[in-house]
Parts: C-alpha cells; sequence; structure tokens
C-alpha cells in the first residue's frame, strides 16, 4: 500500500473515506502519509518494554477512537498536529532511534497510519518492533504486520459495548477487541524475553480501570483469565487514570480513583488466578507523565 492517497478501510469503522496527501477524511481526519508528533526514547512503558535505556517511542496523530477521556488528545483530535512523512521518511525517523541505544522501536497509536508503516518496515528492523494500540483493529489490517511485529502492546478498554459507545463512540469494540487480541496471540505466541527481561515477542493486554465503572475492569479482568492467563500473555492493569478534557456529561470520570478503590481492584486481579502481569503504582497518575508533543527527534 502506497501512501499518495487511498480508500481507507484500515480501522474497524471501514468508513472508505479517500485520504489524500493533503487531508483525510472519515473518523480520524488523518491523511495518507503518516504524522507523527514525536519520537524519542520513553520510560512510562511497563518495566519490561522500557527496560534501563528506554523505549523508542513514535507517537502518531489522529485515533479510530473517540474516548471521551484520552490523556493524548492534544494529538489525537488533531490529525496535522505534527511532522507528515511517506515510508522513506519514517524509516528514517525510526532508524534514528536505534542510533539512541533504545531496547525496541515503539509505535503508539499506529493504525490509521498501518500501510505507511507497514512499507516502511519492508526492510527488516533490527530491534523488537512494539505496536501499541487502543485494541480496537481490523484482522485484516493486523494481518498486514505479522512477521514485522514482535509485540503488540494492546488495551482492552472495555467489556460492555454500551459503555464503549458512550465513552469512546465505539458500540463493537468488545467483539472486535477479542478478535484482534487473539490474532495478535497467533502471530507472537506465548511472551519471549532477552537475557535483560526485556520483552522481545508476545502479547500485554492494558486495562485502564475508569472511576465508577468497576463491573467493566471486572469484567476484563474475568475475560483475560479465561483467555489467556494460561497461555503465556501477559496483563497490565493501570490505575493512573487523571480526568482530562471536558467531562461535563460523564460526572463519573471527573476524579482519580481512591487507594481503597485501587485496593479492591487489586485484590480481584489477584483472585482471578493471573500470574503474569503489571499493577501500577497509583501514584504515576498526573499529567506530568504526559510527554511534549514537540516534534522532538524530527526536526
Amino acid at each position: 500500500m502506497k501512501s499518495e492517497g487511498f480508500i481507507c478501510s484500515l480501522c474497524p469503522r471501514s468508513c472508505r473515506a479517500l485520504r489524500s496527501s493533503e487531508e483525510g477524511g472519515g473518523l480520524c481526519a488523518c491523511p495518507s502519509s503518516a504524522v507523527v508528533a514525536r519520537a524519542a526514547p520513553h520510560f512510562g512503558e511497563e518495566p519490561c518494554i522500557s527496560g534501563t535505556k528506554g523505549s523508542g517511542t513514535v507517537f502518531f496523530t489522529g485515533c479510530p477512537l473517540r474516548c471521551v477521556f484520552c490523556q493524548n488528545s492534544e494529538i489525537s483530535r488533531r490529525p496535522l498536529n505534527g511532522k507528515a512523512l511517506d515510508a522513506r521518511g519514517l524509516r528514517k525517523v525510526f532508524d534514528s532511534l536505534v542510533k539512541k541505544d533504545v531496547h525496541n522501536l515503539n509505535l503508539v497509536s499506529p493504525t490509521q497510519y498501518a500501510g505507511v508503516i507497514a512499507e516502511a518496515l519492508e526492510k527488516p528492523f533490527p530491534l523488537p518492533v512494539v505496536w501499541n494500540t487502543g485494541g480496537y483493529e481490523r484482522l485484516e489490517t493486523l494481518r498486514l504486520l505479522e512477521g514485522k511485529v514482535q509485540v503488540y502492546l494492546s488495551d482492552m478498554k472495555y467489556a460492555d459495548d454500551a459503555l464503549a459507545l458512550r465513552l469512546s463512540g465505539a458500540g463493537d469494540y468488545f467483539s472486535t477487541a477479542c478478535a484482534a487480541a487473539k490474532e495478535m496471540f497467533r502471530q507472537t505466541g506465548s511472551a519471549l524475553y532477552d537475557e535483560q527481561g526485556l520483552m522481545i515477542r508476545g502479547l500485554m493486554i492494558r486495562h485502564l480501570a475508569l472511576p465508577g465503572h468497576f463491573a467493566n475492569t471486572k469484567a476484563v479482568i474475568d475475560w483475560f483469565s479465561s483467555e489467556f492467563s494460561s497461555r503465556g500473555a501477559l496483563f497490565s492493569l493501570m490505575t493512573q487514570y487523571t480526568p482530562m478534557n471536558e467531562l461535563g456529561r460523564f460526572p463519573e470520570l471527573r476524579r482519580r480513583l481512591s487507594r481503597r478503590e485501587c485496593a479492591r481492584l487489586e485484590e480481584y486481579l489477584y483472585a482471578s488466578g493471573i500470574k503474569e502481569g503489571y499493577v501500577q503504582e497509583r501514584s504515576s497518575a498526573g499529567c506530568e507523565f504526559i510527554p511534549a508533543f514537540d516534534l522532538t527527534g524530527l526536526c
């Protein structure tokens, strides 16, 4: 797939919008080029991804979801708020991160640019490639990445499609994300680590707990326990939710999780039988962990 312009069906919305080099269409409104807001070492991921030298993280603009609580809304809602790159330019950015001695290449919110990224990765990459996604993926798009992506770092935001529709505008989220997770696992298999304990292959499912929606978190934990807990995938429970954006219509989201609420969710997770993964420290909540989307690494 070339990046000059195309009719898009990369994400599950399959809106078939015409995406040109000048402008995009559909819900994501992304152009045909890959638009990048930042490319630099990042230390905010799980230890097996960030390690000691950082993850070589490329933040793409735009997103196929519309999460009302998005912490990266500065770029997820403004797809042109970055530098447009074709496949060759994108590969140069990827290669520049290798020189910074990072552990891997971490592609954040990449789905809407999957075609350009797959083209940029046609030549084998010397580090593990991490596909860092909201979980809302088409199987056909994921299959473009087979052999090019070694680690899938995927959200499972909801087990409740009514909640997914209300908060992210995606009423088919759960069934779509479940099928996507199975395809990701098919491609990678059980987690593999190098001698430093860094993940070099596998699937990690992340879930951000939201205040007022504990039943949803418990249902996601139950789903993972049933599908993956004995198969070598990892689960990461994130409790760093920080109120962002205009949340007037979502009063339950205007606060952080309390320590007691975090403790209750952790207790449920530990009782689920899930053995491999992470529980995030509540202290990691806050805007200070959001990087500056200032074209670092692109000029």
